[in-house]
């Protein structure tokens, strides 16, 4: 079958690879319908994440069909049209049996190099390097999908093909940096990123009662996404005094819940920042954390801080003391998406939650490098590449 791989750093290449086959009593084989791009491949994609090889088959957020099903697979059948969470879970383990899905014991074979690098493994995800378990990626006409009645859902009647396929983990992620990040009703949340990721937490707060949402970024298309789809307000932040702005909405307070929907290649016209792109290209530190560092400095004394953008090792300047003195609440994960799928494509349904506007590009498989190219450059005001197979 015909697949999109990683073959070296800013280099990707459509080749032929085996097809998958049912290994274990339960998975399903699913035949790749839509596939997207995501923020957190760029990473992969620019080898700030250590643990690819070329060959690896990339993508971890995608839709299809099942054509195969395991003996021991009882929610699923052929034909089935599915959505499939980003990470893999077992679902009996007690991370699992926690709702802590994205730290499951038994979705990620590799746990030793994680284990290395942060002292204890998460799961697994499809097609993001071998730390997280080296699963293939969901960019080819056909994917394993272990732990299947776990992690696959199937779609309702109605919902489009577009619409479900961020289900898989654009919209999960999201609701969960709202919903763990404590937003209630009659909050004032700032999200910093609108990509996909940062649109969706920000929908989440205001259907979780949100009196305010302010989302951050430079690229005019996609703040016009969240002011005419998502129904938020918006800041540029080559335009604005970010903070300074942001206190003056609250009464000089700050926001209640602050969301960093950005992750390690974070950008901005600032000192701090070349300084940080330059430590970060010369290895002396992984990540860039401009965005999060903006955030703690935002947010109201005794606020929260969800850090929902994907970050893989250490970051310099991080102020901790700011995080004490103010009383924040800082939490981070990968997205526990099996919690809320079910939910989620049920709102899909009633027209509560849409999503579709973000496939802006959808194109052929064979077409997956220049559609990351354009994801990458933000050419042609592309927010997400989509692939059909």
């Amino acid at each position: 079958m015909k697949a999109l791989c990683w073959t070296g750093v800013n280099e990707l290449a459509v080749e032929n690879v085996e097809d998958p086959g049912i290994l274990n009593s339960h998975d399903v084989i699913v035949k790749v319908i839509l596939s997207t791009t995501c923020g957190s491949d760029l990473h992969l994609l620019g080898g700030y994440v250590p643990t690819m090889r070329a060959g690896d088959v990339l993508g971890h957020e995608f839709l299809g069909e099942v054509v195969e099903v395991g003996s021991g697979v009882t929610k699923h059948r052929v034909g089935d049209r599915v959505v499939v969470c980003s990470f893999i879970s077992c679902g009996k383990c007690w991370y699992c049996r926690n709702e802590l899905y994205s730290l499951c014991d038994n979705g990620n074979p590799n746990a030793g190099i994680p284990e290395m690098l942060w002292g204890q493994a998460p799961g697994g995800c499809y097609g993001y390097s071998h730390a997280l378990g080296g699963w293939a990626g969901s960019h080819a006409e056909y994917i394993r999908v272990p732990y299947a009645d776990q992690g696959a859902f199937p779609v309702p009647e109605g919902v489009s093909d577009e619409r479900a396929l961020f289900a898989s983990d654009a919209a999960p992620t999201g609701w969960m940096g709202a919903d763990l990040g404590g937003v209630k009703p009659g909050d004032t949340v700032a999200v910093w990123g609108a990509g996909g990721v940062g649109q969706m937490a920000a929908r989440a707060s205001l259907l979780l009662g949100a009196e305010r949402v302010i989302v951050i970024d430079r690229f005019q298309e996609r703040l016009t996404q969240v002011e005419q789809v998502i129904g938020a307000e918006t800041m540029n932040y080559e335009t604005s005094e970010v903070t300074a702005e942001l206190r003056e909405l609250t009464g000089g307070r700050g926001p209640d819940v602050c969301i960093e929907a950005v992750g390690m290649e974070a950008h901005r016209d600032s000192p701090d920042f070349a300084f940080d792109q330059l430590k970060q290209q010369l290895r002396l530190q992984t990540d860039r954390p401009t965005a999060v560092r903006e955030a703690i400095f935002a947010a109201r004394k005794g606020g929260s801080l969800f850090v929902l953008g994907v970050f893989g090792g250490f970051v310099d300047k991080f102020p901790l003391g700011a995080v004490m003195n103010k009383g924040l609440t800082l939490r981070s994960a990968q997205q526990h998406g099996h919690r809320y799928i079910p939910m989620l494509l049920e709102r899909m349904a009633r027209g509560e939650l849409v999503t579709e506007h973000l496939a802006t590009h959808v194109m052929s498989l064979d077409e997956g490098p220049q559609g990351y190219a354009m994801f990458k450059k933000k050419a042609d005001g592309c927010v997400r590449a989509v692939f059909r197979p």
